[in-house]
């Protein structure tokens, strides 16, 4: 009894452990844009289903193709007859057949030529290469939002962390403020001025980590990731700072883009659906045989006793006359889907000169605002640092002190803003030029 006991336990330890390891496994407990990328690839339901899909395709394919494969069958039967058939022959009514018969049969096909089967062998390659395609687009689409999502995490950190510098330089202020006011150096405007900076910069730092929680949950969705898991992302200031830059390329590459690779795909298939059309004029040829083993005896019990085989071979053709012209229709509609499928790549183009323009304009325009507000935040900072030196020697009023502090914040909040937005249009200019892939 204590034996189960212990092993009842030993169990639920085991138990447990794998559990909190597997729950380990499925979380990241501080994470990077890379693993956060490779967790979204790996978990995301969206990815997942169509994953599955591939693995579908993959199977229709070749269930389709093994038609081709000869085709074995065994078929059995047994049959007892009440009433015998009866015939006349020359004026004598006699009785045909046995009252119980007995068939086996080992019956053999092969397709030799068919429409259907050679579609499926067209079209095997680019089926499988449609589905797989339409995975790696699902995943760009999501790299590409899961990356915007992370940077937007960052910059709300960014600005909380701003607040918490913001609050500290107040709360000196406030107390030098305070302490020459008891001293009668001052009023108390300087006092109240401190006192209601402070406060809104409090209020600003309640706002950004309400806000810090809602974003790490909408970037918790798009990863695929559990809402109630932990979840702290890390990236170095100077490492994003470097990533803003980027080689431009002076050509567009079509064929780099997932939309463009699809249509092509999709291309091919409708140029399969018209040759299959046109072998809708083909003869259907089959091969056939089998070996039968009939028994025959009037006595149930000795039905098995003697076989009477017989077995043959050959070749079956259907040669398709007259359809009422719906062979010809079939095969200007694949005409037509062929030249709407043209029309859809020429208006994909399109859209991607206008994307890449947009995107690159963007890009540019951002990284020219980033470069600027980095200047400004650089000397907000030196300009608060030596009014604050200023004010405490009594040379500057606190009213230019609080300003300073005012342009500091906004320039600093600027900055961050200015660099989440010169990366997030470099990732969208990297998507137009067909730059991500997975």
């Amino acid at each position: 009894m204590k034996l189960k006991i212990h092993l009842l336990i030993l169990s639920f330890f085991i138990l447990t452990h794998k559990v909190k390891a597997q729950a380990t496994a499925d979380s990241l407990q501080e994470a990077s844009l890379s693993t956060v990328i490779d967790y979204t690839i790996k978990h995301l339901p969206a990815i997942q289903k169509s994953i599955i899909d591939e693995i579908l395709t993959k199977i229709q394919v070749k269930s389709k193709i093994a038609d081709w494969y000869p085709q074995l069958d065994f078929n059995y039967n047994i049959q007892h007859n009440f009433q015998l058939q009866t015939a006349n022959f020359g004026g004598n009514i006699i009785q045909l057949g046995n009252k119980n018969t007995s068939l086996s049969q080992l019956a053999l096909t092969q397709s030799l030529i068919n429409p259907n089967l050679l579609l499926a062998v067209k079209t095997a390659k680019s089926t499988k290469l449609l589905s797989t395609q339409i995975t790696n687009d699902i995943k760009i689409d999501a790299v590409v939002n899961v990356s915007k999502a992370f940077y937007d995490v960052l910059l709300t950190q960014q600005q909380i962390k701003v607040a918490a510098e913001d609050i500290t330089r107040l709360e000196r202020s406030l107390k030098d403020a305070t302490a020459r006011y008891e001293s009668g150096i001052v009023d108390k405007i300087d006092y109240k001025r401190a006192t209601i900076s402070l406060n809104n910069a409090k209020a600003l730092k309640t706002s950004g980590e309400e806000m810090l929680k809602a974003k790490y949950a909408y970037l918790k969705f798009l990863m695929g990731y559990p809402d109630k898991a932990a979840l702290e992302i890390k990236y170095d200031s100077t490492q994003m700072e470097n990533e803003t830059a980027f080689n431009i390329s002076p050509t567009i590459n079509y064929n780099g883009r997932i939309e463009y690779q699809i249509l092509e795909t999709q291309k091919k298939l409708k140029a399969e659906d018209l040759n299959y059309a046109k072998y809708s004029f083909m003869p259907s040829l089959n091969g056939f045989g089998a070996y039968n083993m009939n028994f025959l005896n009037n006595d149930g019990l000795q039905l098995y006793s003697k076989n009477y085989p017989n077995s043959y071979a050959g070749i079956g053709m259907v040669i398709p006359l007259s359809r009422g012209g719906k062979r010809l229709m079939n095969i200007k509609a694949a005409k037509y889907q062929i030249k709407k499928t043209d029309l859809d790549i020429t208006d994909l183009q399109n859209n991607i000169d206008a994307e890449y323009a947009q995107a690159i304009a963007s890009y540019n325009s951002n990284l020219a605002n980033y470069q600027s507000l980095k200047e400004n935040m650089s000397m907000a900072n030196e300009v608060y640092s030596i009014i604050d030196l200023q004010y405490r020697a009594g040379i500057k009023t606190y009213l230019e002190v609080v300003i300073a502090q005012s342009d500091l914040r906004t320039s600093q909040i600027n900055y961050f803003n200015a660099l989440y937005q010169v990366l997030a249009a470099k990732i969208d200019l990297q998507k137009s030029l067909g730059q991500i892939k997975y």
